[in-house]
């Protein structure tokens, strides 16, 4: 799961960024041949992994992993954005859209309104122009006597036409799902989750005339959590008590961001590893062998599959097996939140 940190200057990205990324980061590339791009690879903390972690003692537990990116300054004006630095941000799943919620540089006062709505803008315009210049070339070829193939033209028209009454593509999902566009990787049509970026001292969120469709909504208190996600464990619990933060920044954005994108975790214990997966909420056994090990999916017999409140529940697998909570599905079976998955299979 790869997610882009986008917002206006002075929009405190790289403070959000750095609050995400401070406690369980565990990469950082900086100075890249992009400029001044950012990338950091964070931990997804699991209570279920750690639960199984002390009952099968392996030698090695591997959490699921979240990427995020912060790409070079977001230009403001729309003649720059078809490329550049929106192409950095074309690649991931999903955008993390951070506003500016607090007294600016010289005073200038928060308006996270209006700056949103300046981005979204700015990121339809730039899908439009992508759009629009495929139509050319097609139409281009038609002249010169090659006839388009499939319904990419069709469906481009489509996409146009919503764009040009300022819609983002996100609000016709049956659309821009559609494989012919998938290459495109549109911006308006990622899933968003737009972070309220506040002072210190605000809890709020601030209220919206116009409140954006399709998009999910958080504050954060950018500042202050980028400085306790620096400080010792003892130091962050005496300060988010003071603050009245019950989960951090990274940790409500990951829940976000798996509900944004309808994710889910399985867990497999292969080889003295505890090892956590994330997928599609939805996904058959069948793919979800895949994910694990092409092997699997090719030789795939059966899913031998245990839910973990009933591992919990049971307290062994052995006495989860005695009760007749283990299960054998097959490949179409729709994998759960939270299955404890062997998969047989033979090559």
């Amino acid at each position: 799961m790869k997610l882009g940190l986008v917002g206006l200057p002075q929009s405190g990205k790289s403070t959000v960024f750095a609050a995400l990324t401070g406690v369980r980061g565990e990469k950082k590339d900086y100075g890249s041949p992009r400029g001044d791009q950012r990338m950091a690879t964070i931990t997804v903390a699991d209570e279920r992994l750690d639960f199984l972690t002390k009952i099968y003692n392996p030698k090695k537990t591997t959490y699921a992993k979240i990427e995020y990116l912060l790409p070079s300054e977001i230009p403001t004006s729309s003649s720059k954005s078809e490329g550049g630095v929106w192409n950095q941000v074309r690649p991931c799943d999903a955008l993390l859209h951070v506003v500016r919620n607090f007294e600016g540089s010289g005073g200038s006062p928060a308006a996270p309104e209006q700056d949103f709505w300046q981005l979204e803008e700015d990121m339809i315009l730039s899908d439009l122009v992508v759009a629009e210049k495929r139509i050319e070339r097609i139409e281009l070829d038609k002249k010169r006597g090659k006839k388009p193939e499939g319904e990419e033209f069709s469906l481009l028209k489509s996409c146009c036409e919503h764009m040009e009454k300022g819609h983002p593509l996100r609000r016709k999902p049956e659309l821009a799902s559609k494989q012919a566009l998938k290459g495109f990787t549109f911006l308006s049509a990622k899933p968003m989750l737009v972070i309220i970026n506040n002072d210190d001292e605000d809890e709020e969120m601030p209220e919206w005339d116009n409140r954006p469709e399709d998009v999910e909504m958080m504050v954060v208190r950018g500042r202050l959590e980028m400085d306790i996600s620096s400080m010792t464990p003892d130091e962050s619990e005496e300060f988010l008590e003071a603050y009245h933060i019950q989960e951090s920044a990274l940790d409500r954005v990951i829940k976000n961001s798996y509900k944004l994108l309808n994710r889910i975790s399985f867990f497999t214990v292969i080889s003295d590893e505890v090892r956590a997966w994330s997928i599609t909420a939805g996904t058959p056994a069948f793919e979800a062998a895949g994910t694990v090990h092409s092997d699997m999916q090719k030789g795939f017999i059966r899913a031998e599959t245990l839910a973990f409140e009933d591992l919990k529940t049971c307290g062994t697998f052995q006495e989860a097996k005695k009760a007749g909570r283990v299960r054998l599905e097959g490949k179409e079976y729709e994998v759960k939140d939270g299955d404890i998955i062997n998969f047989r299979f033979n090559l």
